[in-house]
C-alpha cells in the first residue's frame, strides 16, 4: 500500500520544527528544524524563512498530502490593506501591554456593571493579562495610533504562517487575500475577544481593544472546525486549521480527561482536557479551547526553562552538571528558596516582578543548594498551577511531563517529591509538531475523531512527597 504522508509544523517562540509522518500509523518518516530570532517582538518574515529552512531540512514537502501548523499563542500580527506587516509582531512574552490588560478589565467592568475580571471569565473564560492578543491591540491603539490607523487585519502567528503556506500571503508586492486568513478555536480562545463556547468573536470585547467600529473595519481570521481545511498549498496539499501550541501538544500526546500535561519549555504550561468551560476570575486559569472541540483549561508561567539557564550561568555549569549538583542537595535545599520571576510573571500576574533568592545563610549557599533551589522553584510554580486546576474541579489523575526541561534527571527525580504523585515522562519528541501532523492526517482522512497514533514508550517516576519544598516556597513567593 502506498504510504500517505502528512506534515506537522511547530512554529514556536524559539524555533520552527517540521515533522513528516505516515498519516495512517503516525510513524515518523523525517524531520527538520531552524532557529527563530530572540526577542519579544519579531517580524513574521523570520517565521516564514525558518519554516522554509526547516521544511528543506526535512527533505521537502512535495510528497506531503496535508499539512498543519501549531504555533506560539497570543502574538499580534497586524496587517495593512495590502497584506503587509505593519510592525514587528508582539509576542506572548512581551509584557509592555500589562497596563492595557488592566484598562480592558476596568472598561468591561464599567460597561457591564460587574467586576471586570469576573465578567471576562464568565463571558469568554479568560481574563486579560499582558500575554493575550487583545492587550497588545489595545497597547498599539493607545501608544501607536499611526500604526493602528493602518490595520486592516489582525492575525495570530499560526494564522499568518498558514496563510503564507496556502499562498494567499503571496510575495511582497503581489495581491494578498486577507479573507483567506484562517485560525482554529484553540488559538482564537487565547485572544481575549473570542467566545470558545459559542465559537464566535465577541464584537464588544474586540472593540474595547481596537476601538469603536473596528469589528466591521478589521478582518479577523475565519475560525475553522477541528478537521476543516484552510485551503491547499500551491502543490495541492490540504492545509489543516492548525492550533495553538499547547492544544497541539495535547493532541500530539493523545491527552484525555484526567491527564494533566506539564510542559517545561520557554514557558511553563499546565494543561488539562475538559468537556466543560472553566470560570476563574483570578485569571490564573485560562479557559482555552482544545484542538478537538473540547476545552483546555490552562495555567502558563513566563519563567520555566530559563530558571535552569540562570542557575547554570551563575554556577558556570552545563545541564548535566547542574542536575548532578541538584540531586546532591537535600529536599528544601537547606532552606534556600528561589522565587523565579526573572522576567516578570504571567501566573501569578506580576509583570513587573523580579527573581529573588530567599533564606541565604553562610552554610546553605552552596552550588548544590543553589542548583536544587532552581529546580524546586520551577516545579513549585507548576505545582501551583495544578492546584489552581483542582480548585476549579478539574480531574487530576495522571501527570505527564514534557518539554526540554523534562529531560533533566533532576527534574524527573524531584517532580514526584513536589507533586506527591507519580510523573509520566514520554520519550522525547516534538509533540506540538506531532499534534499538528495528527490534525493534518485528520483533515486528510476525515472521520469524527483524529486517527489513533501510538505514543512512544514512557517512563514513570515515583518518589516520596517532601512537603517542606512547597511549604518553603509558599512562604516567600508573594514577597515581591
Amino acid at each position: 500500500m502506498t504510504q500517505r504522508l502528512v506534515a506537522g509544523v511547530d512554529s514556536s517562540t524559539q524555533s520552527c520544527k517540521v515533522v513528516i509522518r505516515d498519516a495512517e500509523t503516525g510513524a515518523l518518516v523525517r524531520s527538520g528544524s531552524a532557529k527563530h530570532p530572540d526577542g519579544t517582538e519579531v517580524h513574521p518574515s523570520h517565521w516564514w524563512a525558518a519554516f522554509q529552512e526547516a521544511a528543506a531540512a526535512a527533505g521537502g514537502l512535495d510528497d506531503v498530502e496535508a499539512i498543519a501548523v501549531g504555533g506560539q499563542q497570543h502574538g499580534m500580527v497586524a496587517l495593512d490593506h495590502n497584506g503587509e506587516v505593519i510592525r514587528d509582531a508582539l509576542l506572548w512574552n512581551d509584557t509592555r501591554s500589562a497596563g492595557a490588560a488592566r484598562d480592558l478589565i476596568a472598561d468591561y467592568g464599567a460597561l457591564t456593571g460587574r467586576d471586570g475580571a469576573l465578567a471576562y471569565a464568565q463571558d469568554i473564560g479568560v481574563v486579560p493579562v499582558a500575554s493575550f492578543t487583545a492587550t497588545k491591540v489595545r497597547w498599539m491603539r493607545d501608544h501607536e495610533p499611526e500604526n493602528m490607523a493602518k490595520v486592516a487585519a489582525i492575525a495570530l502567528p499560526h494564522d499568518w504562517l498558514t496563510w503564507q503556506i496556502i499562498g494567499a500571503g503571496g510575495e511582497p508586492g503581489a495581491a494578498r487575500d486577507l479573507s483567506a486568513l484562517a485560525t482554529d478555536r484553540s488559538d482564537a480562545s487565547g485572544t481575549a475577544y473570542f467566545n470558545s463556547t459559542s465559537g464566535e468573536y465577541d464584537r464588544t470585547l474586540f472593540e474595547l481593544a481596537a476601538g469603536e467600529g473596528a469589528f466591521d473595519a478589521i478582518t479577523l481570521p475565519r475560525v475553522l472546525a477541528p478537521q476543516e481545511s484552510a485551503g491547499r498549498t500551491p502543490w495541492g496539499a490540504l492545509v489543516g486549521p492548525g492550533a495553538g501550541d499547547n492544544a497541539g501538544a495535547a493532541l500530539g500526546l493523545g491527552a484525555a480527561a484526567g491527564d494533566i500535561v506539564l510542559s517545561v519549555g520557554t514557558s511553563g504550561v499546565v494543561t488539562a482536557v475538559s468537556s466543560t468551560q472553566v470560570c476563574d476570575a483570578t485569571g490564573n486559569v485560562a479557559g482555552f479551547a482544545s484542538a478537538t472541540g473540547d476545552f483546555l483549561p490552562l495555567v502558563c508561567t513566563i519563567n520555566a526553562s530559563r530558571i535552569i539557564d540562570v542557575a547554570r550561568r551563575i554556577l558556570g555549569v552545563d545541564y548535566d552538571e547542574l542536575a548532578q549538583l541538584a540531586l546532591a542537595a537535600p529536599p528544601g535545599a537547606g532552606g534556600l528558596v528561589l522565587v523565579p520571576f526573572f522576567e516578570g510573571e504571567r501566573t501569578p500576574n506580576r509583570p513587573d516582578a523580579t527573581g529573588t533568592l530567599h533564606g541565604m545563610t553562610l552554610e546553605n549557599t552552596t552550588p548544590q543548594n543553589i542548583a536544587r533551589a532552581a529546580v524546586e522553584a520551577l516545579l513549585c510554580s507548576l505545582a501551583d498551577g495544578v492546584d489552581a486546576l483542582r480548585e476549579l474541579g478539574v480531574d487530576v489523575r495522571r501527570l505527564v511531563l514534557i518539554g526540554g526541561g523534562a529531560q533533566s534527571p533532576a527534574t524527573r527525580a524531584i517532580a514526584p517529591q513536589v507533586f506527591g504523585l507519580p510523573v509520566t515522562v514520554p520519550a522525547s519528541g516534538e509533540y506540538v509538531a506531532d499534534g499538528a501532523a495528527r490534525q493534518a492526517a485528520w483533515t486528510l482522512l476525515g472521520g469524527d475523531t483524529p486517527p489513533q497514533w501510538p505514543l512512544a514508550g514512557a517512563e514513570v517516576f515515583e518518589g516520596e512527597e517532601q512537603p517542606i519544598i512547597r511549604e518553603q516556597y509558599a512562604r516567600v513567593r508573594d514577597l515581591v
